[in-house]
This record gives structure tokens, C-alpha cells and sequence, in this order.
């Protein structure tokens, strides 16, 4: 099947399809004579699989060290019971920041009880007072939020 086939069959962009073969984490398809990707089943397959992981906001690496262990399926499987634990973590560390900057939110909104005029907000003045911890400055790792090729 071609790339568009298979994108409408797993209902991927195939623009999608295309990054996740530059990331490696689909095998490069056959071409055909005029250059044309010919992806098969075992495509559609792994392709499904990524999605999923990414519908889990796995990250990319964590894909890859999955896809490894599916390529060798004779490894014994501790080291995926491994890689899901480790993201439970992480979502529960991302969920504990999503608490926490939802308490800071909730705190800038009791500010701002009433209409005023914008130089008298108290939510105006809140955040241009000092920075709040509610969330780090640094890219998240595996941000909820953010955007995901899936």
C-alpha cells in the first residue's frame, strides 16, 4: 500500500508517518520503480503500536526502547515492566506540577473578584510580580500539554 493508503487505514497524517521514519521508529518502506513508498501490514502494525504509545505520552526514546524489545521477542520482558514504571513516574510527577499550577492559577484568580479597570487587576499585578513556582522554565520531558506527532 501506498503512504497515503496506509495513512487512511491507521488514520495517521502522513506527514506523521514521514517523521516517524526519519525517528526510526517505522522501518523504511520498498519503493516502487517511480520512488514510491510500499509499506505492508507489519507497517501498519508498528505504526499502530507508536500511536499508542504516543496516545500514552510515551516520549520517543521510551518508544524506541520498546520497539527494540518487540524486534527481539525472545528478551525477557522485565525491562518493559521497567520503562512503564518509570513513566507512571513521570506522570505522576507532571500530574503533581499540574496540581500545583492549578493552585497558582486558582490564587491569581481570587485577586480579581470584581471588574475593574486593567491597572487596578489584581490578576495584572500578580503576574508581573515575582515568578511563580507552579512550573518549571524548562521543556517537559513528557508534557501532557504540549504538542505530539501521533
Amino acid at each position: 500500500m501506498k503512504i497515503g493508503e496506509l495513512a487512511a487505514r491507521t488514520g495517521t497524517p502522513v506527514e506523521t508517518i514521514r517523521y516517524y521514519e526519519r525517528e526510526g521508529l517505522l522501518p523504511p518502506p520498498a519503493r516502487t520503480p517511480g520512488n514510491y513508498r510500499v509499506y505492508g501490514d507489519a507497517h501498519a502494525e508498528r505504526l499502530q503500536l507508536v500511536r499508542n504509545c504516543r496516545a500514552l505520552d510515551m516520549t520517543l526514546d521510551e518508544i524506541r526502547r520498546l520497539l527494540r524489545l518487540c524486534d527481539d521477542p525472545r528478551e525477557n520482558c522485565g525491562e518493559i515492566n521497567a520503562l512503564l514504571d518509570e513513566h507512571i513516574g513521570h506522570v505522576a510527577a507532571r500530574i503533581a506540577e499540574l496540581k500545583a499550577l492549578q493552585k497558582t492559577l486558582k490564587a491569581l484568580r481570587g485577586r480579581c473578584q470584581e471588574e475593574t479597570a486593567a491597572s487596578d487587576c489584581g490578576i495584572l499585578q500578580g503576574l508581573a510580580a515575582a515568578p511563580h513556582p507552579a512550573r518549571r522554565e524548562t521543556e517537559h520531558k513528557h508534557g501532557l500539554l504540549g504538542p505530539t506527532h501521533a
